[in-house]
């Protein structure tokens, strides 16, 4: 492997730590100062963007795609269960009003997928 292309890859995982410390931090301090987790969670964003690193999924979710603030099930946005046709996870972030769908795996795409 070139040099260059390992340089690359040491950037990357420091910048992976470096996120998942900064989503820790936040998950810590959002109870007592919710403004500092914004700004963790903001320089996490930063410093994704600037190693092109894609958020982990679930960091990606404790984040508002609205708004680009901390959100924390309970405290700073509300999650509710769709069951309809198609069951779903409603996360409405309270700051901004921003709705997110998630779609849940039901019985009836695992029992297509048993039969086929």
């Amino acid at each position: 492997m070139s040099k260059k292309r390992e340089e690359a890859r040491k950037e990357r995982a420091i910048a992976l730590r470096r996120i998942r410390r900064l989503f820790e931090l936040a998950l810590q301090v959002v109870h007592d100062e919710p403004e500092l987790a914004d700004r963790y969670v903001e320089i996490a964003r930063r410093i994704a963007m600037r190693a092109r690193v894609k958020l982990p999924r679930e960091y990606k979710r404790l984040v508002c795609k609205r708004c680009k603030r901390f959100i924390v099930p309970g405290l700073t946005c509300r999650v509710r269960l769709q069951p309809r046709r198609e069951p779903h996870v409603v996360i409405t972030c309270l700051r901004c009003g921003g709705i997110y769908r998630i779609p849940i795996k039901g019985r009836r795409s695992r029992a297509r997928s048993e039969r086929g």
